[in-house]
C-alpha cells in the first residue's frame, strides 16, 4: 500500500502514488457515503470512471450501487496455456485470420442465434430476471462475440516456455442493458427516498434487502454468468482456429476471472457485499490475470489475501489517456515503431486505433510492483499476436 487518506467519512487506501484528480475525487465521493463499510481500495490502475474510479474496491453491508460495478457486467479474463512453445510469424497470421472469420469483433452480433443450451441457467425463472428476458433472444447472437474498446484476443508466450492464449470480453450489450435500466431505477428511487447523496456523485443505490436491489442482483449475477460463457465460446474458437494451424497442441484448464461485480464476502468479520469495479478478486492463493496492453506483458498471478484491499488487486494496466486524448496526442508512426520493433503483430493501423496503443497505458511493471503486497508473479507473458475489438 502507497497512502491512507484519512480526512474522510471513512479511510481512502491507495496503492498508487499519482491517482489522477478524477479519480481521486471519486473514491473520496465513496469514503464519504453513509453506509460504505470499513474503507475504500484503490487499485495501482485507477482511472476516472463512471460513479466510482475503474480499479476501485468498496463494500457495504446493505446497499447496492449498480454504478459500482459498471456497464460490463462480468467483464473480465480469461487464459489457457497450450502445450507449444513455439510459434512462426506464418503460422499466428493464419491464426489470426481463422480467428476473425469466426469471432465477431467491434458492434457486430453472430448472423444466426447460438444454442440456447450454451446460455447461463438461471437460478430463478426468466420472468424474475425482466431484463434479461427482454433481451435474451438478442443475446444469443451475442455469446461468443469479442465487442470493442479495450476488449482483446491474444496469442503470448510465457517465461513458462509455452504459448498462452488469452481472452477479455465481458456480457456485451445484455450486461449493458440491465447496468442501464438498475442505475436508472435507482436514480429514481432516490429522488423518491429524498437521499442526500448528491446526484452529481453517480452513485445512486438499491438497499440490498428491497425487491429493486433483489432483482440488481439477480440480474447482476446472470450477466457474470453470460459474460464467463461468452468468453469460453471464444477461447473455444481460438483454440480451434490454432488447430487449424498447427498440431497437434494440448490445452490445460482455463483461468477464468471477471472484474466487474459485486458479491457477498466475509470481511473483518463482517458478511458484507464487495462491489469490485476493475479489479480483480486475489483471495490467498487464487489464481488471477493482470492484463498489459497490446504492447507489454500480461501477468498470471496468485493472491495473497490482503485483507486491506478486500483481497483484490487489480484489473490490468490502468489508462493514463482518455481515449480521445489518446487520438489527439499519441504519434502514430512512434506507437507503430513500438510494437514492430517487438515484433508483434498488432492492431495499430490508424490514428482511431492510438485510444488502444501502448502509450495510452500505465506502465504495467509499475502497476505489478505496486501491489506485490497483493499477489506474486506466476507466469509472465510477451505479447506475439493481438486482435482488438
Amino acid at each position: 500500500m502507497k497512502q491512507v487518506i484519512t480526512t474522510e467519512k471513512q479511510p481512502i487506501k491507495l496503492w498508487l502514488d499519482d491517482i489522477e484528480s478524477g479519480a481521486f475525487e471519486q473514491a473520496r465521493n465513496l469514503a464519504n457515503l453513509p453506509f460504505i463499510f470499513q474503507h475504500v481500495a484503490v487499485m495501482p490502475d485507477a482511472h476516472q470512471g463512471y460513479g466510482m474510479p475503474i480499479g476501485g474496491v468498496m463494500a457495504s453491508e446493505d446497499m447496492v450501487i449498480p454504478n459500482a460495478v459498471g456497464v460490463d457486467i462480468g467483464c473480465g479474463m480469461s487464459a489457457v496455456r497450450t502445450s507449444l512453445t513455439t510459434i512462426s510469424s506464418e503460422q499466428l497470421k493464419k491464426v489470426l485470420a481463422e480467428i476473425r472469420r469466426t469471432v465477431p469483433l467491434g458492434f457486430n452480433h453472430l448472423k444466426q442465434k447460438q444454442d440456447p443450451r450454451l446460455m447461463p441457467k438461471a437460478e430463478v425463472p426468466l420472468t424474475e430476471l425482466p431484463i434479461v428476458a427482454r433481451e435474451y433472444q438478442s443475446a444469443l447472437t451475442q455469446l461468443g462475440t469479442l465487442g470493442g474498446g479495450n476488449h482483446f484476443i491474444e496469442i503470448q508466450k510465457g517465461d513458462d516456455g509455452h504459448v498462452w492464449l488469452m481472452v477479455h470480453s465481458g456480457s456485451r450489450n445484455l450486461g449493458f442493458k440491465v447496468a442501464n435500466y438498475y442505475n436508472h431505477l435507482a436514480m429514481d428511487l432516490n429522488r423518491q427516498w429524498n437521499s442526500k447523496i448528491p446526484t452529481s456523485w453517480q452513485l445512486a443505490f438499491l438497499p440490498i434487502t428491497s425487491a429493486a436491489g433483489q432483482a440488481y442482483l439477480r440480474e447482476m449475477h446472470y450477466c457474470v454468468e453470460f459474460a464467463l460463457a461468452n468468453r469460453r465460446i471464444m477461447v473455444e474458437r481460438v483454440k480451434e482456429a490454432l488447430l487449424s494451424v498447427v498440431q497437434p497442441v494440448f490445452f490445460e484448464p482455463i483461468i477464468n476471472i471477471a472484474h466487474n461485480y459485486a458479491d457477498m464476502e466475509v470481511h473483518f468479520d463482517k458478511q458484507v457485499l464487495v462491489h469490485r469495479k476493475g479489479a480483480t478478486r486475489a483471495q490467498a492463493g487464487e489464481i488471477g490475470i493482470i492484463p498489459g496492453s497490446q504492447g507489454s506483458p500480461s501477468y498470471i498471478v496468485k493472491g495473497k489475501g490482503n485483507a486491506d484491499s478486500f483481497e483484490s488487486c487489480s484489473h490490468g494496466a490502468g489508462r493514463k489517456m482518455g481515449r480521445k486524448q489518446a487520438q489527439r496526442q499519441l504519434d502514430l508512426t512512434q506507437e507503430k515503431k513500438r510494437l514492430d520493433d517487438q515484433g508483434i503483430i498488432h492492431a495499430v493501423r490508424s490514428t482511431g486505433d492510438l485510444d488502444e496503443a501502448t502509450g495510452a497505458y500505465k506502465d504495467i511493471d509499475e502497476v505489478i510492483d505496486n501491489q506485490l503486497d497483493l499477489v506474486e508473479v506466476v507466469v509472465a507473458l510477451r505479447p506475439l499476436a493481438v486482435i482488438k475489438g
